[in-house]
């Protein structure tokens, strides 16, 4: 697709959306008549940055499905997370929707080398969570073999990997660094990795030790689920919008989608709290680019004046130590500090707090452990950032 039929299908998209949320008497109707917007062609994408964002806080006040549009016997399933706080976010989704995020979640497949003829062992969790079952309808778009393992029983996931030799690997890029510990040769060859921002770091770690590609996938319920962006073997670090679907900006670094195709809930200009960059399209592809996450807003730890993104520290501590570690934000005082623990049978410390200081611009307190000592993940998302307010510390060993 060239960019002008893209740019005028993107507008055809938005201007049908639009008008359905003009449809409703709900709160995003509501507010687009506020403005004194009265159909579709009231809006373009050159003005769409003048529009009001929406945010999680509003999917909360209007809980479970206030901004929903589509009539209840049109809801074929419900997707959500616990969010912050174990508050949830739920989603309905039509069967339109479905097949959207089939068909995104196919061509992101599709992108990192699965055909037809492949074996996806998906061990995302199934559930509420949108990974697993994102994967498995794309898998199934795309008439590939799908081995739905869910999340955890690391023993039974490793046995059937040797037994049915699938060529791609689908999982947290945490939980693929657990089973690394017990694979030994396999018949892998690329990983779809998401769920959790992950570094460049961690990256060359799993394709050193299973061996395979690994590329990053991004997605959230609110949107679709994963398949918003992916990685493909051609394009060279950053992922490939889906943005004939879910149309991409930025404000202060942070992603805002804008769901076109959508018809259970869809959002326009949904604030992500993801942090990342857009990048214009090269070569034969025409959709515009995503970097890898850098991380999420509300993760960004500001310590004595210092901005600092986990990843950042990640990407230090992977230079000398194992992928398994914990970053403690002490605010017991009123000067926070940051300790990073690690696992290593050296002692490193002295190092990793010079590399640490010399990256971040502040000193951590470093604390290095023995093998084993730091918790692993076995479903869901790595647990890389803890914050120690008062009462014990969230490990042995801090003070």
């Amino acid at each position: 697709m060239d960019p002008e039929a893209r740019r005028e299908l993107q507008e055809q998209r938005l201007r049908g959306l639009v008008d359905r949320l003009l449809s409703t008497d709900n709160f995003q109707g509501a507010r687009l008549r506020d403005l004194g917007v009265t159909r579709g062609t009231d809006v373009s994408l050159d003005e769409i940055h003048l529009l009001p964002t929406i945010t999680k806080q509003h999917l909360w006040d209007h809980y479970p499905f206030g901004l929903r549009i589509a009539p209840p016997e049109d809801v074929v399933c419900v997707h959500g997370s616990s969010g912050t706080g174990g508050r949830p976010t739920l989603i309905p989704y039509t069967a339109n929707d479905i097949e959207v995020w089939a068909e995104v979640m196919a061509r992101a497949l599709k992108g990192a080398g699965a055909t037809q003829r492949s074996t996806i062992h998906n061990a995302y969790g199934y559930g509420l969570f949108t990974g697993g079952l994102g994967v498995h309808h794309g898998a199934l778009k795309l008439k590939a073999t799908v081995v739905p393992m869910s999340g955890g029983m690391t023993e039974r996931q490793v046995r059937l990997i040797e037994d049915l030799k699938p060529d791609v690997l689908c999982c947290t890029p945490s939980y693929a660094l657990r089973l690394a510990d017990d694979l030994k040769e396999t018949s892998l060859r690329v990983g779809v990795f998401g769920a959790e921002p992950w570094t460049e770091e961690m990256r060359q770690e799993i394709e050193r030790r299973l061996n395979i590609k690994a590329l990053d996938i991004y997605g959230l319920s609110e949107v679709i689920g994963p398949g918003v962006a992916c990685e493909s073997l051609d394009s060279e670090g950053l992922l490939n919008i889906a943005e004939d679907h879910f149309y991409p900006e930025t404000e202060d670094g942070e992603l805002i989608f804008t769901t076109l195709t959508k018809t259970g809930m869809p959002l326009l200009r949904y604030r992500t709290g993801d942090i990342a960059s857009l990048h214009e399209p090269t070569g034969l592809r025409t959709f515009r680019r995503m970097s890898k996450l850098k991380g999420r807003k509300d993760d960004m730890l500001v310590v004595r004046g210092v901005n600092v993104f986990p990843t950042e520290i990640e990407a230090v501590v992977l230079e000398l130590a194992s992928p398994h570690y914990l970053i403690v934000e002490d605010r017991r005082t009123t000067t926070a500090q940051l300790h990073v623990a690690v696992e290593s049978t050296q002692d490193i410390r002295q190092e990793l707090t010079g590399k640490l200081k010399e990256r971040l611009g502040i000193t951590c307190q470093v604390h290095v452990l023995e093998t084993g000592k730091l918790p692993r993940t076995e479903q869901g998302k790595a647990q890389r950032l803890a914050r120690w307010t008062q009462g014990q510390a969230p490990i042995d060993g801090l003070t």
